[in-house]
C-alpha cells in the first residue's frame, strides 16, 4: 500500500520520532521477512496490535468523477503526550499541494476545523507526512470568551483540501461552476474544494473518537 512505500522511505526520518515511529513501523508490518497489509482491514488490524489506529480517507463528494483514483490512508499511533499521525494520499494530479484539517463533520459545513498541516502530491499524484499533536478521543477545541465563545467541541474527523482553488475548477471537479469555488482552509484562507474526508464514519463518531491514550 502507498502508506507502506512512503513509510519504508522514510524509515530513517521516522526512527528520530522515537518509540511512536517504531510503533508505526510495527503496525504497519515493516519488516524485511514479513509481507504489508494489502487491504485497509488488515492495515486496521496490524496497527490496532502495536496500540495505533488505521483508517481511510474516501473521495469527497463528486471527486471520483474528476480523480477517480483519489484516496489515502491514515495511521495514529497514541503516546503517553501527544500522538503521532501519519497519513498519505495517492490518485492525486502531479505535483499538486494540498492541506489537511481535523473537524468537526466530515462533510459541509465541516464545524469547528484546525488547521493540521500541508501535502504534496508528487509527479506520481502521491504524498504523505507525519504530524504530531492529540489525535484521539480528547481532541477539541473550546472558546470561553472574545471574538467567538463556543463550549469544548470534539473534532474527531479528517478533512484533506486543495490548495489552489483554480487546481479543481480545471480538472472539472466542480460541475455547472462559472469560477472557481473558494473556500478558507488552508493558511491564506484561499483553498479549493475538499478532495478527501472521514465520512465512512457517523458524523458524531469520527475515526479520532477511536483512538485512546
Amino acid at each position: 500500500m502507498l502508506i507502506i512505500k512512503h513509510l519504508r522511505r522514510r524509515a530513517v526520518t521516522l526512527a528520530t520520532a522515537g518509540l511512536a515511529a517504531t510503533a508505526v513501523a510495527s503496525a504497519l508490518s515493516l519488516t524485511a521477512a514479513s509481507a504489508a497489509p494489502e487491504t485497509s482491514a488488515s492495515l486496521a488490524s496490524a496497527a490496532r496490535q502495536s496500540g495505533a489506529f488505521a483508517f481511510s480517507l474516501v473521495p469527497s463528494p463528486g471527486i471520483k468523477s474528476c480523480l477517480p483514483h483519489a484516496g489515502g490512508q491514515v495511521v495514529v499511533v497514541p503516546g503517553s503526550l501527544n500522538d503521532l499521525m501519519a497519513v498519505a494520499i495517492h490518485g492525486m494530479p502531479a505535483n499538486s499541494d494540498f492541506d489537511l484539517f481535523v473537524i468537526q463533520q466530515p462533510l459541509k459545513p465541516f464545524g469547528v476545523s484546525w488547521y493540521q498541516t500541508d501535502i504534496h502530491a508528487d509527479s506520481h499524484g502521491n504524498g504523505f507526512v507525519t504530524v504530531r499533536g492529540i489525535f484521539d478521543v480528547e481532541t477539541f477545541s473550546v472558546s470561553p470568551g472574545g471574538t467567538t465563545t463556543f463550549a469544548p467541541t470534539h473534532q474527531y474527523h479528517i478533512g484533506l483540501w486543495f490548495n489552489d482553488p483554480n487546481l479543481p475548477f480545471k480538472l472539472g471537479c466542480e460541475p455547472g461552476a462559472t469560477a472557481p469555488i473558494v473556500t478558507p482552509f488552508n493558511g491564506e484562507q484561499h483553498a479549493g474544494i475538499q478532495v478527501l474526508n472521514t465520512a465512512q464514519f457517523p458524523v458524531d463518531a469520527g475515526p479520532l473518537s477511536d483512538v485512546h491514550r
